[in-house]
């Protein structure tokens, strides 16, 4: 007996998503249909993987404030962090640079706040309009490691399935150290760290550290710090923020026809190699700096985004927003629009895995996927 013919493949094109993105275009059972035209919607990201929504000292923006700014900014799903270290509760200073001398301290407080945000405003998070918020633990003392395990406990115990990310982490932060912190982490003493990452590990909980790669004297002066914690943890997803360790304190240079100090080749060389050498390592591309620093010079820039594109699952986007109540909404479409430039150079393979939040969906296993660029 033959086979009954094949009916023909649909082969029409599949129609562009109407109206806002919500939820429901991502979800992976109920999604109506549709792909994301990038020739009429926005380049920014629905996604803010990398968010702060407590300050260094001062009071915060309103948490509903924030979620409002989100939304107008098509922002469907975003990562919480606290503040690792806070200025002292008796002090004026509201930022860290602006008062140096003040010593700034890890503290659990954040944490706690923010958990309590999300309970106290559970019906306004409770619509297809999102966001869709994942928390962070930010609370950890990366020089004091026996307390972590206990404090996530305590966490996961005030705020059941709440917390499912541990970051922003400073394993090397040269802007705090007038601030008496930010310290390069002993080499000898990040095995200490085995406890937390194990129950990193078995919770599938990321972490993400700010781990400086140098400064402008010495590029590479404390790579050896991030080579250390990805040998030693190498089943860990390990996130290296701000395109992997760049600050203010190093500026890749562009390429020219010199030798030295093509700085930019060699920021990317590094990275290509630790991508190929630990699959779990992931790239950030948090922080407006990275607008000045990179993205706006067109040499510097089209040598990063053929990196991005080699890896395209490995980069998350953010915008590193701290929520200190002095800044207003257009500050926060500023920071979205600098860390955003890139994504407009990105292949429909690359700013789906992205932009779209693939990438994000599946570190977290959410059951979400990022609809086809049309």
């Amino acid at each position: 007996h033959r086979s009954p013919p094949k009916a023909p493949a649909n082969t029409a094109p599949m129609a562009p998503i109407q109206g806002d993105l919500t939820l429901d275009h991502f979800s992976q059972k109920n999604a109506p249909g549709g792909c994301y035209d990038r020739a009429t919607r926005s380049q920014w990201p629905v996604v803010d993987s990398h968010f702060h929504a407590r300050p260094f000292g001062g009071p915060p923006i309103p948490f509903e404030e924030l979620m409002g700014w989100m939304r107008r900014a098509g922002i469907l799903f975003t990562t919480l962090y606290g503040i690792g270290q806070r200025l002292p509760v008796d002090s004026p200073c509201r930022y860290y640079l602006d008062c140096p001398g003040t010593q700034v301290r890890s503290s659990i407080k954040n944490d706690f706040d923010n958990g309590q945000s999300i309970l106290d405003d559970r019906e306004l998070l409770a619509t297809s309009r999102g966001p869709y918020v994942t928390l962070s633990m930010s609370f950890v003392n990366l020089s004091h490691p026996e307390s972590v395990v206990p404090e996530m406990r305590l966490l996961r115990k005030e705020y059941p399935d709440m917390f499912h990310w541990m970051g922003e982490l400073n394993a090397v932060k040269q802007a705090l150290f007038n601030n008496s912190a930010g310290y390069p982490i002993p080499i000898e003493k990040i095995g200490d760290w085995a406890p937390f990452m194990r129950e990193l590990r078995e919770q599938h909980m990321p972490v993400g550290f700010h781990s400086d790669l140098g400064n402008d004297d010495e590029p590479f002066k404390y790579l050896p710090v991030m080579d250390e914690i990805l040998r030693l943890y190498p089943d860990n997803k390990v996130i290296w923020l701000h395109l992997g360790g760049l600050s203010k304190q190093l500026t890749p240079v562009a390429p020219a026809l010199i030798q030295q100090p093509m700085y930019a080749q060699r920021h990317i060389s590094m990275l290509r190699k630790r991508l190929q050498k630990h699959p779990n390592l992931i790239i950030d591309l948090a922080w407006d700096v990275l607008y000045t620093a990179v993205w706006q010079d067109t040499a510097k820039r089209q040598l990063y985004v053929t990196l991005i594109e080699e890896f395209p699952e490995r980069f998350l986007p953010g915008t590193d927003f701290v929520a200190a109540d002095y800044k207003n909404e257009s500050v926060y479409r500023g920071e979205m629009n600098r860390t955003s430039f890139v994504y407009q150079f990105l292949s429909d393979t690359a700013f789906r895995r992205i932009a779209l939040g693939e990438n994000y969906f599946r570190l977290l296993r959410l059951d979400f996927s990022a609809p086809p660029v049309c």
